[in-house]
């Protein structure tokens, strides 16, 4: 009976200790990424892994610092899903926003890089919603998009705006 009573007790004690992670439609704790810096993101059908789905990537007013001619996303190397070009879209208001046009969409396959190039320039203090419809997503797991923006100017420097921690079913 006290080994038994022990198991349990030591069985109890590692279950409470393992640090886990709460997803709630775009909102991560403890996933590595300050929260000044966290991004919002959702999914439009569930992002089950290996299905085809909508990937929402939602840059908030205070984000958008600077007005912007070119949005860069990043996504791991280990993330082995796919995207459409011919289907992402660049929303300023949110979801129910303006759909901005967009002169060229690239999608750098090797080196893990999307870049959307609208036609006129995203103006500063705006929400914008980066929208990749028709996207294959990857296997269950964490990726981690960053998000940065170039802005109109004289120097072309990209700028850092913040990553989403996405989680695939």
């Amino acid at each position: 009976m006290r080994r038994l009573l022990s198991t349990l007790a030591i069985t109890g004690s590692l279950l409470i200790g393992v640090p886990t992670i709460a997803v709630a439609d775009g909102l991560v704790l403890f996933g590595g990424v300050k929260s000044g810096n966290q991004l919002s993101y959702r999914f439009d059908f569930g992002g089950d892994r290996n299905s085809w789905d909508r990937l929402r990537l939602r840059i908030g007013p205070k984000k958008m610092k600077l007005a912007a001619m070119e949005f860069i996303v990043r996504y791991p190397h280990y993330f082995k899903g796919s995207f459409d070009p011919d289907k992402v879209e660049v929303r300023v208001g949110g979801k129910k926003g303006k759909k901005v046009p967009l002169s060229e969409v690239k999608w750098d396959k090797d080196n893990h890089v999307i870049q959307i190039y609208p036609e006129e320039p995203v103006p500063a203090g705006k929400k914008v919603e980066l929208v990749f419809s028709n996207m294959r997503t990857s296997n269950s797991g964490i990726y981690y998009f960053q998000v940065s923006i170039q802005s109109p100017g004289d120097v072309p420097l990209a700028r850092y705006v913040g990553t989403s921690v996405v989680s695939v079913n």
